[in-house]
């Protein structure tokens, strides 16, 4: 107990520049808190005290600002910087060393449809190791995010996301494929990251100017005048 607990903080040490030492992670980081809480509510969860689990959660929500099921299963090295607004769902499974910030949301996509139906079935989604979740994100329904991926701050998540992909936007889209394995503050790539609404609109000015050489070079021929050269026209890109 006392090594997986040395492990958490030395893990929040590593992901904070803010944390200054052991001491300062166990009196003021909720999310120290909340995840050392949690660890004893899914003891009870397991074993079949559950409105015990349920009710003791409440008061870790009420205390950090951070909720975390009972139910939930959640590796080691976990860690949630800042916190506030977190909802990590019932049958939400987190692999080893994942990280997310504030207002993340690992939901389901339809709670009240058949409730009762749903009982029991997984509902919420995988992050598997290595994964980091950027403050506001919204990771809904259940789903797999592979290994190492990254996802940006206040991306909706509706759909499996490869390993070590980087996603943004809503709803989400992959923006980056390759695997970087240096730590990614808010799921945000260091360095230039590409826009894929600003890559689609160059991609749609060029193909425009390539359809209006054509129609320059059909109305020539059919007037029966060779074409007159086009001046080099400039496209501006955002990559």
């Amino acid at each position: 107990m006392f090594k997986l607990i040395r492990q958490e903080i030395d893990a929040m040490i590593a992901r904070d520049p803010a944390a200054r030492s052991r001491w300062e992670v166990v009196i003021s980081y909720p999310a120290f808190h909340a995840i050392m809480g949690y660890r004893g509510t899914h003891w009870l969860w397991q074993r079949g005290f559950r409105l015990t689990a349920r009710f003791l959660s409440q008061i870790l929500r009420w205390l950090t600002g951070i909720e975390i099921h009972p139910g939930a299963k959640i590796g080691k090295r976990f860690f949630i910087d800042h916190g506030m607004g977190v909802v990590i769902g019932e049958t939400a499974e987190l692999g080893d060393d994942v990280t997310l910030y504030q207002g993340v949301t690992l939901g389901g996509t339809s709670p009240s449809v058949n409730s009762d139906g749903q009982r029991g079935l997984k509902r919420h989604p995988t992050l598997e190791d290595g994964v980091i979740v950027g403050s506001g994100a919204q990771i809904l329904g259940p789903f797999t995010v592979r290994k190492n991926a990254r996802v940006g701050g206040n991306a909706v998540v509706l759909s499996e996301v490869p390993e070590g992909a980087t996603v943004v936007g809503i709803p989400a889209k992959i923006v980056r494929r390759e695997q970087d394995d240096r730590f990614c503050a808010y799921g945000t790539p260091i360095g230039d990251l590409p826009d894929p609404v600003a890559r689609a609109l160059d991609e749609l000015g060029r193909e425009v100017q390539t359809l209006r050489d054509k129609v320059v070079a059909l109305e020539a021929e059919k007037a029966g005048e060779e074409p007159a050269p086009e001046k080099p026209r400039i496209v501006a890109s955002s990559e």
